[in-house]
């Protein structure tokens, strides 16, 4: 008989609560903040960065929310993972832990942004622009350790007992995405927002990924011994 104690489910529901914090916190803060912000004209983003915009500055506690369990999660995903290869494991622990303090340091740029125009409403709101700008870059550089982690975990997951192997193969397949943005980022810019669609398979990976979490992973199966 093949038995999954409780605690092992308590640690994927309480693995899955995190990544629904985490995706939460990251979408809201990117769709519904930033990108708004972004495409709002210079006096617009001027008077809302002057005034200290209370959502803004709620964004990015919620990035720094998403970073801070994503270290937890990194820690117990390990823990759910490395009986199916302690190395790679280890490997996705660590791009991933890498990807939260890159998500962390690089919250200074937005709030710098956000101190500029506080300290020196008449600067030219182009600088304030372009920090944040540069926070996109810096996210998708981040998002290069993430997708490494996405392609180690996607093979552990495949190989689990708890979870169907399609599971790994679709967590495979967005941290592939992760790494094709991130490198259009880089050398080729003018087709980052051609490739945004693309997205689409690392949400639906990453939101598959929380829900198997959540529910406790595959029920256990009996065998004859």
């Amino acid at each position: 008989m093949i038995h999954t104690p409780t605690a092992d489910r308590r640690l994927f529901r309480l693995a899955g609560l995190l990544y629904l914090i985490i995706i939460a916190c990251g979408l809201w803060s990117e769709l519904a903040v930033r990108q708004p912000m972004l495409s709002a004209t210079d006096d617009a983003l001027a008077d809302r960065l002057f005034e200290g915009d209370a959502i803004f500055r709620l964004s990015l506690t919620a990035d720094l929310l998403m970073a801070l369990c994503d270290v937890a999660l990194a820690v117990l995903l390990f823990a759910i993972l490395s009986p199916r290869g302690p190395l790679i494991a280890a490997l996705a622990t660590a791009f991933r832990l890498v990807q939260s303090a890159v998500i962390g340091a690089n919250l200074l740029l937005p709030y710098a942004a956000l101190h500029l125009m506080q300290t020196d409403p008449a600067g030219p709101v182009s600088v304030a622009r372009t920090l944040m700008e540069l926070h996109g870059t810096g996210y998708d550089i981040g998002l290069a350790f993430f997708g490494l982690s996405c392609l180690c975990t996607g093979w552990l997951v495949a190989r689990h007992p708890m979870f169907a192997r399609w599971l790994g193969i679709l967590i495979a397949a967005a941290g592939a995405v992760y790494l094709a943005g991130t490198a259009l980022r880089l050398l080729a810019p003018s087709l980052s927002l051609a490739f945004s669609p693309a997205y689409l398979v690392s949400i639906v990976a990453e939101t598959s990924f929380c829900l198997w979490l959540l529910v406790g992973g595959r029920k256990a199966r009996s065998t004859s011994s």
